[in-house]
């Protein structure tokens, strides 16, 4: 059914008056009556009472008009969600994600997103969590992931990775039979760890100066591989997350005994606006990473 006909035959309804809805929709009255009529063809139903003074439109009329009203705003919100679409075209984000993260979650993730909306930009900036956080507080970042145990008031979050942190070492280690670790067993061993500001060092070091321990760190790096590498030549045993180990046949990991949980949310600033991109990929991520989490 034409939709430009039944919007002139609402306006007409509404205004009551060939004339008067004429002047309302900008054309001029034989158009519109032309337009009336091709609709009551269409229809088969006599929609006019054009001999009748005191009803403009007929019985059948009527019901017309209210289902024409009902899919002239389906329509326009069609119209409104198609224009969105076409918005996110031309967005762009700035993410925050540690080098961690970026590495064993995000390549697929960000793979599938480009494929879904291939003109969306994604900035992104490479960090630890606490750094990230106050670029988001700085206005620097639209979206960070970043811790999800502690959260700014400024902030809002929507948690999206819980995992268990665990200690990664060579199968021969001496330690590597063990079902569980405590810290205190982990903090008296050669370390090889994330600098300050990641939360897999942060956990040991709290711990240390909590217990007022000098930590016997060999080496500290945010590269993963050359961690691996240093772990699989026995420099040191590290912290890390157990998926990060799964393909790596000399090397195995053990829990720590309380479990330490890892918590990251996606987050971004309250006051800062967030743009239709940015909804966008806020939403992807939570469909794919929040799935594959609760998995």
């Amino acid at each position: 059914m034409n939709l430009k006909r039944l919007a002139h035959f609402c306006q007409l309804a509404v205004m009551g008056n060939f004339t008067r809805a004429a002047n309302e929709i900008g054309i001029a009255q034989p158009a519109l009556t032309i337009s009336i009529q091709k609709l009551e063809q269409e229809t088969g139903l006599k929609l006019i009472n054009r001999a009748e003074k005191n009803a403009l439109l007929t019985a059948e009329g009527e019901v017309l008009f209210k289902l024409a009203t009902q899919l002239l705003n389906q329509a326009k919100q069609v119209k409104i969600e198609l224009q969105e679409l076409k918005d996110l075209e031309r967005g762009s984000i700035r993410f925050g994600v540690s080098a961690m993260m970026g590495s064993y979650y995000f390549p697929q993730v960000l793979t599938s997103f480009k494929q879904a909306y291939p003109h969306i930009k994604i900035h992104l900036v490479d960090q630890g969590t606490a750094a990230l956080e106050k670029m988001l507080l700085n206005g620097e970042l639209d979206l960070a992931l970043v811790r999800g145990d502690i959260e700014n008031p400024q902030l809002r979050y929507t948690e999206l990775i819980n995992e268990e942190i665990v200690a990664g070492m060579v199968k021969s280690h001496p330690l590597a039979t063990q079902k569980t670790l405590t810290m205190a067993q982990f903090s008296q061993q050669p370390l090889v760890l994330f600098h300050e500001g990641y939360f897999l060092r942060e956990v040991v070091s709290a711990y240390a100066n909590q217990h007022h321990l000098a930590l016997d760190i060999r080496t500290e790096t945010n590269l993963i591989e050359l961690q691996k590498s240093l772990v699989r030549n026995e420099v040191g045993i590290t912290t890390c997350l157990a998926r990060i180990l799964k393909e790596e046949p000399k090397l195995t990991s053990v829990p720590f005994s309380p479990k330490i949980e890892f918590k990251l949310s996606l987050a971004w600033k309250k006051s800062h606006y967030l743009s239709k991109a940015s909804k966008a990929f806020m939403n992807y991520l939570s469909s794919t990473l929040g799935d594959e989490n609760s998995c």
